[in-house]
């Protein structure tokens, strides 16, 4: 019995000796040094500056190059309107020529004795032509002037001036009476103005947005390096002071570690917040700059604008939907697509009706020369000279008196056609030669397929218009639900980010007192370092968001250029 007592406290006591061998700490590392990590400077940035959003704005009005052809576009369209009206702008002409003809001739008949008739004259022909802006009516005036030369031998007036004033009009009575091509293109080019005010308009809503939603992202950009910047201090404080109580006995040197795996975390957050920073600043700086030689292109833009802290109260759903309605670009444009579409399909309805045009052609013509002295025997009295002799001789035998010269009417020229040039327009003012004519032109298509085709085509147009703003007006329903939704969640979750923080700035402060006193770890000390900067994070990225918003929600709503008291000119 003794025996085995004695054996059983052998055991016992060798046990004790192992688990108290075991209990021993195994010999510890040292504790490691930490080794900070620079910061690198960002590439490019020679300076900083700071820009509000106001300045941020202006200059992307003034650069960007998409607003730029939109201006481009409306000078066009202005420039086609007044191309249009060119339409009805009277047209002067004139036609003239100096003709000098030879002719053969092989009878007397002809007015020439030697063979050949050469007649020469100077021709002027001014002429006044147009349209009118009302009614469809044409008009042309022209005033014909010539000077004619001839060796005819029937001439009695050599040279002569003959003188015309001609009035043309043309009036449609059916087809092109209220509606034609030329006051189609200028409607049409009208409302082409008022389509680029609106593509204009919509451009700078949608540029300024993106400008503004730009400088947001910058600010969130600063702020989140302020954060990791903020991270990699804490942790490097609780560094130091792990590393105090580590040389005092206190912890333990893997809690060096943890904190050391803390620092190293946090620096790659702002390594990566640093290129954040400066892809945010560039795509800033794109929408600002006018070109790539833009001496801003070396400074840091620091964003001088806050979110306002008063949010303006937000209009109710269905105000907020009637105010995008009247006011969003897209449907004015839909709208004046429609218009146009209607002006098309009048015209094909015009063009599909028979033409009745009635004309109207007055002149008066005026005449004036230089009498011809005649030199030789008139070539028609001559020819008839022997047998007249021998008519008389005959007469003369059987006692019948002879006969007398023969003539073909007076040879004597009115003494109103003598003269040059000015008395034929006397003659022509005088309106003594006149004659007018008047008449219809009737036009009527059998069947006329392509009118009728092109009127079918403009009709199924305007259905095509009409689904196609039926699309747009539920896409702006959409877009606006949207949109306010989006602001009031944004300024719920930025409330919420500010509460967040508050509560997790206390919660890490707590912790840190615990751990001073020691009631707590170090791994929760870092969990709550690791939930401040993440609550801080949110904090920037919600109010970023919430500055986004309402620039979508003025986006959305069409308000933009007033909220932000743009002036388009």
């Amino acid at each position: 019995m003794k025996r085995g007592t004695t054996k059983l406290l052998s055991l016992l006591i060798s046990s004790s000796f192992v688990a108290a061998a075991l209990a021993q700490d195994p010999p510890q590392p040292p504790t490691p040094t930490a080794k900070p990590i620079e910061v690198p400077a960002r590439i490019g940035v020679l300076g900083s500056a700071k820009i509000t959003l106001a300045e941020v704005i202006q200059r992307v009005l003034e650069n960007d190059r998409d607003l730029a052809v939109s201006r481009i576009a409306r000078e066009e369209a202005v420039l086609n309107y007044r191309g249009a009206q060119g339409a009805f702008d009277p047209r002067l002409g004139l036609a003239s020529h100096n003709s000098r003809v030879i002719t053969p001739v092989s009878s007397s008949l002809g007015g020439a004795t030697n063979g050949k008739l050469t007649t020469k004259e100077l021709y002027a022909d001014p002429q006044l032509s147009g349209a009118s802006p009302w009614l469809g009516t044409t008009y042309k005036l022209d005033l014909s002037s010539a000077r004619q030369s001839s060796d005819s031998t029937f001439n009695t007036l050599n040279p002569q001036f003959p003188t015309s004033l001609n009035l043309n009009l043309n009036q449609p009575l059916w087809r092109g009476l209220r509606y034609d091509d030329n006051r189609h293109r200028i409607q049409v080019a009208k409302k082409n103005i008022q389509l680029t005010d609106e593509q204009f308009r919509q451009r700078v809503i949608e540029v300024v947005t993106q400008a503004i939603q730009a400088y947001w992202e910058l600010e969130f950009a600063y702020r989140n390096l302020d954060v990791q910047n903020e991270a990699v201090r804490l942790a490097l404080q609780q560094d130091a002071s792990n590393r105090r109580q580590v040389d005092q006995g206190l912890l333990a040197p893997v809690d060096v570690v943890q904190t050391q795996t803390q620092i190293a975390t946090f620096q790659q957050n702002l390594f990566s917040a640093q290129g954040a920073l400066t892809t945010a600043e560039n795509a800033l700086k794109v929408l600002i700059l006018a070109d790539r030689t833009d001496l801003m292109w070396g400074m840091a833009l620091e964003p001088d604008t806050r979110a306002a802290e008063t949010p303006d109260a937000l209009p109710s759903l269905d105000d907020a939907v009637k105010q995008a309605l009247a006011g969003r670009p897209e449907l004015k444009e839909s709208a004046i697509a429609l218009d146009v579409n209607q002006l098309d399909a009048r015209l094909s309805r015009e063009q599909t009706r028979p033409q009745v045009d009635v004309f109207a052609n007055v002149s008066t013509v005026g005449l004036a020369g230089h009498p011809l002295v005649q030199t030789g025997a008139n070539p028609f009295t001559s020819a008839f000279g022997p047998l007249v002799n021998q008519i008389n001789l005959l007469s003369t035998q059987a006692g019948i008196p002879p006969l007398g010269p023969i003539s073909f009417g007076s040879s004597s020229v009115p003494p109103a056609l003598i003269g040059g040039y000015g008395q034929s327009l006397s003659n022509l003012a005088n309106a003594h030669y006149t004659s007018a004519s008047v008449g219809v032109n009737i036009s009527l298509p059998l069947r006329n397929r392509t009118a009728n085709a092109s009127a079918a085509v403009s009709v199924a147009e305007g259905r095509r218009l009409r689904t196609q703003r039926q699309q747009v007006e539920l896409a702006i329903e959409q877009d606006v639900r949207n949109a306010i939704q989006l602001v009031t969640s944004s300024q719920a979750r930025l409330e919420a980010a500010n509460n967040a923080q508050r509560y997790a700035d206390e919660q890490y402060r707590s912790e840190q007192r615990q751990f001073q006193a020691g009631t707590t770890t170090v791994f929760l000390v870092l969990q709550r370092q690791t939930d401040l900067i993440a609550a801080r994070t949110r904090q920037a990225r919600a109010e970023a968001d919430l500055g986004e918003a309402r620039a979508n929600l003025d986006r959305a709503l069409a308000r933009t250029i007033e909220a932000r008291g743009i002036r388009i000119q």
